[in-house]
């Protein structure tokens, strides 16, 4: 019989390895050579055909799960997750591997700030908190002075947007998955990445394609490994391991980008800006992991006997039937 610790640690693994493949997507976005719209259709292309394999390889398409609300959530979050993958690609054009991934990293307070927003779930002060020390941190990343918005040249300001907007996709996309139960997270991702092939295809120019050459091996690398691989071992690594260590695991992403980032082309974040990333990693942390909030339940005298509580439905943290995570790099999962 295996052990706790070690599915535990089996799940550690497979988590980290998927973050350190996060890290590499945006070298594979780069050495493509290809537009961000060209390189996010083929994507979802190849992504599909890894993704569905595996589905069909592992039988789950028998007994999907999916009823018509929950496949139309599948789909709404398909577009944000697409369009989101798209400005985050753009961004990384407009200012550098490190710096676009560092700001696509406040997804999570995005996720807080719409929940609050739309679902009225409750916002603490504590997470209120922790939020404005983000943004105040994810101001020393991004390096941005006054003078950047008076320049000619704004190039570097909109990748910064492109950046922001791309997380506040991520964390829409976000908030429609949780609602989904009962569905594999496989399929959830399967069917996001289908969406992007129909809706991409206006926006892509095949007559840019002619001549790519060895860049066609980079995009069936973001298809296959970065989409297909990749979403395999974080679903699997999520039904082993505690939210806790899930959401500590994340930041090996963003590490791992800023790295590659420099050792390939020489990019770095200055000092200023390093001192923003821990304010980013701290916050982040305690938004994530804070303890839920719950209700004062106000008890009302009866003689009938009280119903049993339904069990709330299990996540893909736990269970690999739930809820997915959108299908985008844990916490920031690209």
């Amino acid at each position: 019989m295996t052990s706790k610790s070690t599915v535990e640690n089996k799940g550690t693994a497979q988590l980290t390895a998927a973050m350190v493949l996060s890290g590499t997507l945006g070298i594979f976005v780069v050495e493509s050579g290809a537009s961000p719209f060209n390189v996010v259709f083929f994507r979802v292309l190849f992504g599909a055909l890894a993704l569905g394999g595996y589905a069909l390889a592992r039988g789950y398409f028998r007994g999907h799960g999916f009823t018509p609300r929950k496949l139309g959530l599948a789909v709404l979050g398909g577009v944000f997750i697409v369009f989101n993958w798209v400005l985050l690609f753009q961004s990384y054009e407009n200012t550098s591997i490190s710096v676009a991934t560092v700001v696509y990293h406040t997804q999570p307070f995005y996720v807080v700030l719409l929940g609050a927003l739309l679902f009225r779930e409750r916002l603490t002060a504590a997470k209120a908190g922790w939020i404005v020390v983000a943004f105040a941190g994810l101001i020393l990343v991004s390096g941005i002075r006054p003078a950047d918005f008076t320049g000619g040249d704004t190039t570097y300001l909109l990748g910064i947007g492109q950046a922001l907007l791309a997380a506040l996709l991520y964390g829409l996309s976000t908030l429609v998955t949780k609602r989904i139960t009962g569905v594999r997270p496989h399929l959830i991702a399967l069917v996001q990445v289908l969406v992007g092939i129909p809706l991409l295809l206006p926006f892509a120019d095949f007559g840019a394609m002619r001549g790519t050459g060895a860049g066609w091996g980079w995009l069936v690398g973001l298809g296959l490994i970065h989409t297909g691989l990749m979403y395999v071992l974080m679903y699997s690594a999520y039904a082993k391991l505690p939210t806790a260590k899930i959401a500590v695991l994340a930041f090996t992403y963003p590490a791992v980008a800023m790295v590659a980032d420099w050792a390939v082309y020489g990019h770095h974040i200055g000092i200023v800006q390093a001192l923003g990333v821990p304010l980013i990693v701290a916050a982040s942390l305690k938004v994530t992991l804070a303890k839920p909030v719950t209700p004062v339940q106000v008890t009302r005298p009866t003689t009938a006997p009280a119903p049993a509580a339904a069990p709330a439905p299990r996540t893909a943290a736990h269970a690999p039937e739930a809820a997915s995570r959108p299908a985008t790099p844990a916490a920031s999962e690209v």
